[in-house]
């Protein structure tokens, strides 16, 4: 079956595409650096054609509310108009879990996003993803303020980057985190052992 994972070279994208052709998939790992840019609209119908499933891994290049907003919307359209065109029997979309529930503006892109989707009319599929143990790193940078780091002290549910390359293939996750975790203690633990390598 030929998969085009969009952001195929990303973290989670190049581990979904290994987990893919491991399993004997013909895997185009479709971005930029590839000649597909789902923004501009660049090598998109290419790509897609003769696929059956398209999962859809892009990240914004940008982080302010109104590019991230733009980029999802933009990119989304482009994507699931060649999809269609093309026949693409499924999409699957990464997404974060609370989207709908906060103002955050890379939140707001996320669930314009997953609209395009719903209304593509194509069948599909949203994983919505907790956090990635991989960003702890940085977001206790991002809190950095001299020798002083504020992170927020709700707890959150963290899982591995590799646990979340599984999702888009249909595999359960193995080592999902069994229990909520204060960002601090998981901030420092992370940092300790950063440091210690």
């Amino acid at each position: 079956m030929k998969i085009v994972v969009i952001g195929g070279t990303g973290l989670i994208g190049s581990k979904t595409v290994a987990i893919l052709r491991g399993a004997g998939h013909e895997v185009v790992a479709a971005s930029p650096n590839s000649g597909v840019d789902i923004l501009t609209g660049e090598g998109v119908k290419e790509a897609v054609a003769g696929a059956e499933v398209v999962i859809d891994l892009a990240n914004s290049p940008s982080f302010e509310d109104k590019a991230v907003l733009e980029f999802f919307e933009t990119a989304g359209r482009n994507l699931l108009a060649a999809e269609a065109a093309s026949g693409v029997r499924h999409h699957v979309a990464l997404s974060i879990v609370g989207i709908d529930r906060s103002n955050n503006g890379y939140f707001r892109g996320k669930v314009a996003q997953e609209k395009l989707i719903v209304a593509s009319g194509i069948p599909y599929t949203v994983i919505r993803s907790t956090q990635f143990l991989e960003f702890l790193r940085g977001i206790a940078d991002s809190g950095a303020e001299g020798n002083k780091v504020r992170i927020a002290t709700g707890l959150f549910q963290p899982i591995a980057a590799d646990d979340v390359a599984g999702l888009p293939t249909w595999r359960w996750p193995r080592r999902a985190t069994a229990s909520s975790r204060s960002p601090v203690r998981s901030a420092r633990r992370s940092t300790r052992s950063l440091r210690a390598t």
